[in-house]
C-alpha cells in the first residue's frame, strides 16, 4: 500500500500529545503494513498497590492451590485476574 501519510505535529508536552492520540486515527501517521515487532525486555510494567477484601475461605483455597502449584498466593491471584480479565475482554470485543 502506498497510501500518503500525514506527519506527526510537534506537541507543547506529554498532556497535549494525549489528547490529539485519543482522537487521532493512527493509521494516517503510521504504515502499519511495514511495522516491524519490537521487543522491549527491560521495560517493567507500571504496578499500583491495591486492598482486596476476600473471604477467608476463599483466601484458604487461593493459598492452597498456590502452594500445590509452587507459586506465591499474590501471584496466582494476579494470574487468574489477568486470564479472566483478558478471556472476557476479547470475548466482548467481538
Amino acid at each position: 500500500m502506498n497510501k500518503k501519510l500525514k506527519n506527526i505535529p510537534k506537541f507543547r508536552n506529554k498532556d497535549d500529545e494525549r489528547k490529539f492520540w485519543d482522537k487521532a486515527d493512527s493509521s494516517q501517521y503510521f504504515d502499519f503494513d511495514s511495522a516491524e515487532l519490537v521487543a522491549f525486555p527491560n521495560l517493567k510494567l507500571t504496578r499500583q498497590p491495591i486492598s482486596l477484601r476476600l473471604t477467608k475461605s476463599l483466601l484458604t483455597k487461593l493459598k492452597l492451590l498456590a502452594n500445590k502449584k509452587d507459586v506465591p498466593y499474590q501471584s496466582l491471584i494476579k494470574l487468574y485476574l489477568e486470564k479472566a480479565v483478558t478471556d472476557d475482554y476479547y470475548r466482548l470485543a467481538v
